[in-house]
């Protein structure tokens, strides 16, 4: 049995693609500016802080409130610094296209972790919190690093250094 031969996308989806992840990457990059060090909004009614206690005040899932309550709120400044961390990253690493599937997974944990904490509060549109896991999904899936981003620079390097699947992709040429 032969393998199909793979179908190039046309300029328009590969100009779309990398849209797509860059409008992503803006997102958190935009959203980290809110996350302001070095108490991230404790002991205020606005912040990151405020945010993570809808959590508990809003349950939306019994353990994901109990993890929040009991883990997170304690350690609250050690868990500012993480969420400030991971989503610049997150931001940076879509923006450029790099490790892009691996980012995109992370996105999909912290897309999730946020709609645990404030799917309930007042005046969340759920539908937001949807989009964002399946936008990361789909960013996952198509691979977008590999259009306009350095993915797709990288690729053919790590390909070829790679032996057994260069022969692969060698052989379905």
């Amino acid at each position: 049995m032969k393998a199909a031969t793979p179908i190039a996308p046309s300029r328009l989806n590969v100009w779309l693609i990398a849209v797509v992840r860059v409008g992503v990457a803006l997102m958190w990059i935009d959203n980290v500016s809110w996350k302001v060090p070095p108490n991230f909004g404790e002991g205020t009614s606005r912040g990151l802080y405020r945010w993570t206690l809808y959590g508990v005040e809003y349950e939306v899932l019994a353990p994901w409130a109990w993890f929040v309550e009991t883990v997170v709120v304690p350690n609250f400044l050690l868990f500012g610094w993480l969420v400030l961390a991971m989503e610049a990253s997150l931001g940076a690493f879509l923006l450029i296209g790099l490790f892009t599937r691996a980012f995109a997974l992370l996105g999909v944990v912290q897309s999730l972790a946020i709609t645990f904490s404030v799917l309930n509060a007042p005046h969340e549109w759920y539908w937001a919190y949807l989009l964002m896991i399946l936008i990361h999904l789909l960013l996952f899936a198509v691979a977008a690093g590999r259009y306009g981003g350095m993915d797709g620079i990288l690729r053919p390097l790590w390909i070829h250094r790679n032996g057994r699947v260069y022969r692969l992709m060698k052989a379905a040429s």
